[in-house]
């Protein structure tokens, strides 16, 4: 089954899951939202992003019904532009900071955590802000719990998980999942996360022997080839012949169990990072609980690796066609300013060509992924999802209220916004 037929396929059954919407008409909205970006200097994605919502919420169907997204660009506009009157005094405070040699690296440091905890206070008020501009069924949902103490919470698991190299972000992810869930509603209808991290663990303990355990192999290895004391003596000498005696402490053996280490490592996170996704989808679904509905998925990894293959091939042929036209246009462009025989405006015409076509990659390689990759996830996990106790949708009582955009605003200033 191709993706342009999943976007369009009916809702099997009253209960379930579906994404009604067609791929033609998502590509066109992208496609006229990237060309507007550029045409604005960028300020037109926040008019993008609602308009990219309203497509994927108006064609998720629950149980017969869709969902509707009623937030306004305006909105966006407006927390991004308070976003940048915290975000650009406080990332000069730490560019003053640095100047100052004595306390260069304990500034960078500080900067890093600050920037890190502000991270994710924006990301988990961005999700609230989007949660209370949802509405089905004429009742919206909603968020609640300290977006400090999620933030705290978020960068000590994300710590322990650097510790023990990936080992515990499965009980990482259960835990802010768990949080962020027991804060969540639906009208009256409280929230919950029943997915485990040791059966997330289980399932991706593969994956991470495949992709981190050459790395330890060879971290181990070379502990044992490796002198360290006259490692240590050489680089604190420091002299002109330091990096030859070091190469040669080191060996072509040393160098080559690096690199294999290493290459295998990519390979390996590049062809199972489909199958990565597929799993943590899958778990992330049927861990979602609101009051007795429950929800199991039925994603199938294939679905996910031909999204991934999909969007290479047409990455490839993107980038084909733009180097084609960027090359045609600057032998247009050499061809007309030939005769004048003007270096300087052949070079000045040239850069501005170059600057162009990145440009143009940039934002449609970006809007090809938008398309082929993440609306095909939305996509697969609506489709794959099934209801359980939906009856419990027909007694919801509204509550909450709408949230102010600063979350939003926070996270699209700190590069960490999402849909």
């Amino acid at each position: 089954m191709t993706t342009a037929e999943v976007f369009s396929s009916p809702v099997a059954a009253t209960g379930a899951v579906a994404f009604l919407g067609k791929e033609g008409a998502y590509w066109r909205l992208r496609i006229k939202g990237a060309a507007l970006i550029m045409v604005t200097l960028g300020i037109y994605r926040f008019w993008l992003a609602t308009d990219v919502r309203r497509f994927l919420w108006s064609n998720t169907e629950i149980a017969g019904e869709t969902l509707e997204y009623n937030g306004l660009a305006t909105e966006l506009l407006v927390g991004f532009l308070l976003a940048i009157a915290i975000v650009v005094p406080l990332y000069t405070a730490f560019a003053i900071a640095a100047l100052a040699d004595t306390v260069a690296l304990a500034s960078v440091a500080l900067g890093f955590l600050l920037v890190a905890l502000l991270g994710e206070f924006a990301l988990y008020r961005a999700r609230r802000y989007r949660l209370t501009r949802t509405v089905f069924r004429g009742v919206r949902f909603d968020q609640h719990g300290s977006a400090w103490n999620y933030a705290l919470r978020a960068l000590a698991w994300w710590a322990v998980v650097i510790l023990t190299l990936g080992l515990a972000y499965p009980w990482a992810q259960a835990s802010l999942q768990r949080f962020k869930m027991r804060n969540t509603s639906y009208g009256d209808l409280p929230g919950a996360f029943d997915g485990s991290g040791s059966a997330l663990f289980v399932r991706g303990l593969p994956i991470w022997l495949l992709v981190v355990g050459p790395l330890v192999t060879a971290i181990v290895a070379l502990s044992v080839l490796i002198d360290w004391d006259a490692l240590n003596a050489i680089i604190a000498r420091g002299d002109a012949d330091a990096t030859a005696e070091i190469m040669g402490i080191i060996g072509y053996r040393g160098f080559g169990i690096g690199l294999a280490a290493v290459g295998t490592s990519l390979g390996a996170a590049v062809l199972l990072y489909p199958l990565f996704q597929a799993v943590m989808l899958r778990w992330w679904i049927s861990g979602l609980r609101f009051g007795a509905v429950t929800v199991a998925s039925r994603l199938r990894t294939a679905q996910v690796y031909r999204v991934y293959l999909r969007f290479i091939f047409y990455v490839l042929l993107f980038v084909l066609l733009a180097l084609f036209v960027g090359i045609a246009c600057l032998f247009v462009i050499d061809a007309l300013l030939r005769p004048a025989h003007d270096a300087n405006l052949a070079e000045l015409a040239a850069s501005a060509m170059t600057v162009c076509l990145y440009v143009v990659v940039a934002l449609g390689a970006s809007t090809i992924y938008q398309v082929v990759v993440t609306a095909a996830m939305w996509r697969l996990g609506t489709q794959s999802a099934e209801l359980s106790g939906a009856q419990a949708l027909e007694s919801v009582r509204a509550e909450g209220m709408p949230v102010s955009a600063l979350g939003e605003g926070l996270a699209d200033a700190l590069g960490v916004g999402g849909i």
